[in-house]
């Protein structure tokens, strides 16, 4: 497996800023992703029940190349108002799309749902524009908290607590990839009723426990461990690069992040799952061949 790089955080991507805030009265957060100037944006939907603000302009039918943040928020339909706070924020900053005169900022969404969790829940909306505009504040290129922060506060999975996420790798050529998720799944992160990770075979420096996989594994049970209700699930994602590519490859960059959650999580990209992940391409270094 290629080295991971030396955070081991979406932010080992150069350029790239990272905010989280979070309210323990709501029990929710927001993440915010600031990419550099210039950046590709892409964004690829599997799930059946997302909930999203501007993923049409990243489309490939959309005119836009380039999304100035990428939000990621527990509240589900409340949740989608954090993409104003950060609107707002950019535009103090003078950042947007150029029209004439004008500035418009493109902030991309996806929320999860959390709004089971216990908390106050009233009055949500005010709440998410408030912790997007504090999560751009404390925005860095450095360091970030990871689990039960940001967009992965109020998250859980089937069977453990849920939270947000990171990993970055080396490739060759001077190539990086890295990725942030907040994760809520429907399904499991873990091998049916054992410790064991999906992803046992990716881990690094035993961040699973070191478990391994299970020493007798006779497949998974059936049906498997679910959250059942509807709604109240979904994995967001950002996977992000400094290579040099084009709306198009950056989509194809989603598309296969999309089959790591299918890795880590099972069942994943189900009706009653929300997931959605976006693509950043910094565009800082030539790709010599498409693997």
């Amino acid at each position: 497996m290629p080295p991971a790089l030396q955070r081991n955080l979406l932010t080992d991507i150069g350029g790239i800023s990272v905010g989280n805030a979070d309210d323990a009265t709501i029990c929710s957060g927001v993440t915010v992703v600031l990419p550099p100037p210039g950046s590709t944006a892409a964004v690829d939907i599997r799930g059946g029940g997302t909930g999203t603000q501007e993923t049409d302009a990243l489309s490939l039918d959309g005119s836009i190349e380039e999304a100035h943040a990428i939000v990621l928020s527990g509240g589900s339909a409340f949740g989608l108002a954090a993409a104003a706070g950060v609107r707002d924020w950019l535009a103090s900053k003078g950042i947007g799309y150029p029209v004439r005169e004008a500035r418009v900022p493109i902030v991309a969404e996806a929320i999860l749902f959390d709004l089971l969790n216990g908390g106050q829940k009233d009055g949500l909306s005010e709440a998410y524009v408030r912790l997007a505009r504090q999560a751009c504040l404390t925005a860095s290129q450095e360091g970030f908290a990871l689990g039960s922060t940001g967009a992965g506060y109020g998250a859980a999975t089937a069977n453990l607590r849920g939270g947000l996420g990171s990993a970055s790798t080396d490739l060759a050529n001077g190539l990086k990839v890295a990725a942030l998720v907040a994760a809520n799944p429907v399904g499991t992160v873990t091998m049916g009723t054992t410790p064991h990770f999906w992803a046992h075979l990716l881990e690094r420096d035993g961040e699973f426990g070191g478990l391994g996989p299970p020493p007798a594994w006779g497949g998974p049970p059936s049906p498997p461990p679910l959250k059942i209700r509807t709604g109240e699930s979904t994995t967001i994602a950002v996977v992000a690069t400094n290579a040099i590519l084009d709306k198009r490859a950056a989509r194809r960059l989603a598309i296969v992040a999309q089959t790591g959650l299918a890795r880590a999580i099972h069942p994943v990209h189900t009706p009653l799952d929300g997931d959605v992940v976006f693509a950043l391409a910094t565009n800082q270094v030539a790709l010599n061949e498409p693997l």
